[in-house]
């Protein structure tokens, strides 16, 4: 499937890996990955009405979001001849009802790089948030907020 309205200087030129996960029950089952290396028990959270005993999708999201994150931000800050040592990427990811009578996602992104000065960082969040794929990919979709701190 694909989406017309896609920006296409977003898009792959050339797929390198392709991860599969099948979900089972959904927000009250379990999800697998294809080579066993994910096995989860889902739930809903209480602040959604469930029980919370297992993760969710909100929270999947939230640790891909900031790991792929922190990785762009690690090869930017590479490429332009920084050590960014004892950084880190934390993400929210909320959820709530939108106006079209569905569920949107919103996200906050705190990045912390503690041995830069503000403007640099600033400039290398900056552009981490060009070279993330999570970035590209929710970008004009979602709200996305960074806070360096």
């Amino acid at each position: 499937m694909t989406d017309a309205a896609v920006d296409l200087d977003s898009r792959p030129t050339k797929i390198m890996y392709v991860a599969e996960a099948t979900a089972h029950g959904g927000r009250e089952g379990y999800v697998t990955s294809q080579d066993g290396q994910l096995e989860l028990k889902v739930a809903m959270p209480p602040a959604l009405g469930g029980d919370g005993d297992g993760t969710n999708p909100e929270q999947l999201f939230a640790a891909g979001f900031s790991s792929c994150f922190h990785n762009a931000l690690v090869l930017v800050g590479r490429r332009e001849g920084f050590d960014l040592s004892g950084s880190t990427v934390a993400a929210k990811v909320g959820i709530g009802p939108n106006k079209q009578r569905g569920y949107g996602l919103a996200v906050a992104l705190s990045v912390s790089l503690p041995v830069l000065d503000q403007d640099v960082a600033s400039k290398l969040v900056d552009a981490a948030h060009q070279v993330c794929p999570y970035s590209n990919a929710t970008r004009g979709n979602i709200e996305v907020t960074i806070l360096l701190g």
